[in-house]
């Protein structure tokens, strides 16, 4: 592969697509993060701060002992790096002059004690850089990676790091016909709350990922030995198979450990704490990590609790399943009685419903249940 064919492959290591850079043994002039910020960096000649020139990458010190300086980056997906760009754009007389490349396949959340102790493999072997240059390398690895580590020798500073490659999906996540029956989009609801001092807990279930701290959920600092936690009603009932919860860019204000338990309020009170089933028990999580927990044993529920303990920020959470047949009925009843005439006519002959029956329908809102509905339309439900 030519040093730029492997551009046209997606860059794995954004910060809009989950990456973060989760460790940096220095970044005294710079910050690590602006490694994976999209889009070119910024320089403003004028811009100075406390520790000198402002820089859009990361730097760090001068190096007056032995050693070399390293940052590593938890790709937003998974996959098979086909070639890296190391961008030392505006850096001009403090630039690394040479860099490496390694990768490593890391189970599960890991701490940066864990990420020390892991496997390496060399991706781009200590190799000369250009300052103010995109500096690129083919890689030639056909293995899946979790983490890149990007080392700098011995020290400087570096714009932006892109990593391409191929998304490989790990297949325990992947839950057939499943769609996240938290999501608002989907119908979601928050019903209960316990502090909501910096923000909505509404933010958790609402689209897309987060560009920022101040899109999440985050609560005030607890003193009183408690916990605080957020209630949601399921778009349907359902069997959760996937958990996730997403502590993007809460970096010292992440909750130490979460719990996730449901309930099926069509047997049981909700009210009542034994009501409640433990699908997540209580598992420690990372700051600014996207977690996610196959559900050992899913039973039907249709409403969660999630739990932070003591306290803390949640980005997004996500409930993936497949509704039952009696969740499925009810998203379909409720679409039914809440389309205006108008659509109905229309949506309902897109099902092959005749105008016949779509009157009877639309006469006899709201309805009841499944029992009477025209063939077409029972056929629609069952799916």
């Amino acid at each position: 592969m030519s040093d730029q064919e492997f551009l046209r492959y997606p860059d794995l290591a954004r910060r809009d697509r989950g990456g973060a850079v989760v460790y940096a043994n220095d970044e005294s002039f710079a910050q690590r993060e602006n490694l994976i910020t999209p889009g070119p960096a910024a320089f403003d000649p004028a811009d100075f701060g406390h520790k000198g020139k402002v820089y859009d990458g990361w730097e760090t010190r001068r190096r007056r002992t032995p050693g070399h300086d390293h940052a590593v980056v938890r790709l937003g997906t998974p996959g098979v790096v086909r070639g890296v760009v190391v961008d030392t754009a505006w850096f001009t007389g403090n630039y690394p002059p040479e860099v490496s490349v390694e990768g490593a396949g890391i189970e599960g959340h890991p701490a940066p004690e864990d990420l020390a102790a892991a496997e390496w493999t060399t991706l781009v072997p200590r190799s000369p850089v250009k300052g103010d240059t995109a500096n690129a390398f083919p890689v030639a690895d056909g293995r899946r990676y979790t983490h890149v580590r990007l080392t700098i020798h011995p020290d400087g500073g570096v714009a932006r790091f892109r990593v391409h490659g191929e998304a490989v999906p790990d297949p325990r996540l992947l839950v057939p016909g499943a769609l996240d029956l938290a999501a608002l989009e989907n119908g979601g609801r928050v019903t209960g709350c316990s502090n909501e001092f910096y923000s909505s807990p509404t933010s958790v279930i609402s689209p897309g990922l987060t560009r920022s701290m101040g899109e999440g959920w985050e609560n005030a600092r607890r003193r009183d030995g408690g916990n605080d936690h957020v209630e949601i009603a399921l778009a349907a009932a359902g069997e959760v198979r996937l958990l996730e919860v997403d502590t993007s860019y809460f970096l010292f204000n992440a909750p130490g450990e979460v719990r996730v338990s449901g309930c099926d309020t069509t047997a049981a009170d909700p009210a009542d704490p034994d009501a409640w089933t433990v699908l997540l028990d209580r598992t420690p999580v990372r700051p600014d990590t996207r977690h996610r927990f196959p559900v050992a044993a899913a039973r039907p529920v249709d409403r969660l609790r999630l739990d932070v303990y003591p306290d803390g920020g949640i980005a997004r959470f996500r409930a993936y399943g497949a509704p039952s047949a009696e969740g499925r009925a009810a998203l379909w009843l409720r679409w039914i009685d809440t389309l205006p005439e108008a659509q109905a006519r229309t949506a309902l002959a897109d099902l092959g419903v005749t105008p016949e029956e779509t009157a009877d329908l639309l006469a006899r809102r709201p309805l009841a249940g499944t029992g009477d509905l025209p063939a077409a339309l029972a056929a629609a439900v069952r799916g």
